[in-house]
């Protein structure tokens, strides 16, 4: 058997931290597909000099497991690298067939990301869009990128914050959007613990339709 879980939504919504808990609680692999980006954004960034959408997409192609398991992928800097990247459709392209070969391993899988449950798994058994308003996750971005020792002010990471937003929202290919039978998860207002708890409800009732 094959249970898949799909989440989408934008950056600091808690989409991650919810599938993890999910593939924890069915047993489950979890794959954030955001750090795949995040990945090949790095090597653009390294790479020192502006490169060709032809070469972005090269360096998708090329991308290792080791690439993705680096350390170090979620700076500021980085995040804003891999939306750009994001934005190209043969970059989505290269990609798309990694992440649904682990959708469809045995057993199943817990995936995140922008196109989860439009794109990657459109058949996925219960879908999750999970969001919050651009200010709570800002404020929630301006902690973890401070703890972490990086420099930053709450207003350039809100606008940070919108930009990548409008760009996620706004590209031509795959854009970040609520599949029509996704659940709805608005943690604005929400502890971890209870956008959790509503998450595992609704897989629950999905894995016994399976």
């Amino acid at each position: 058997m094959i249970f898949t879980i799909a989440l989408d939504g934008p950056a600091a919504a808690g989409k991650g931290t919810i599938a993890k808990a999910l593939a924890a609680e069915f047993g489950l692999m979890h794959l954030d597909t955001g750090l795949i980006y995040r990945a090949v954004g790095k090597k653009t960034l390294d790479a020192g000099r502006t490169l060709s959408e032809a070469d972005i997409t090269e360096i998708a192609r090329g991308l290792s497991e080791e690439d993705v398991q680096e350390q170090g992928l979620r700076t500021s800097a980085i995040a804003q690298a891999a939306s750009r990247v994001a934005a190209i459709s043969s970059v989505r392209d290269a990609l798309i067939e990694v992440q649904r070969a682990f959708a469809r391993r045995e057993g199943g899988a817990v995936l995140d990301g922008r196109d989860i449950g439009t794109v990657i798994c459109p058949e996925a058994d219960v879908k999750f869009f999970v969001t919050a308003s651009p200010e709570v996750r800002a404020q929630r971005r301006f902690e973890e990128l401070r703890d972490r020792g990086e420099d930053v002010q709450f207003d350039d990471v809100l606008e940070a914050v919108r930009l990548r937003d409008e760009r996620d929202s706004g590209r031509k290919s795959a854009p970040l959007r609520q599949a029509k039978d996704a659940v709805l998860i608005d943690t604005s207002d929400l502890s971890i613990e209870s956008a959790v708890a509503i998450a595992v409800e609704h897989a629950r009732r999905a894995l016994k339709r399976t």
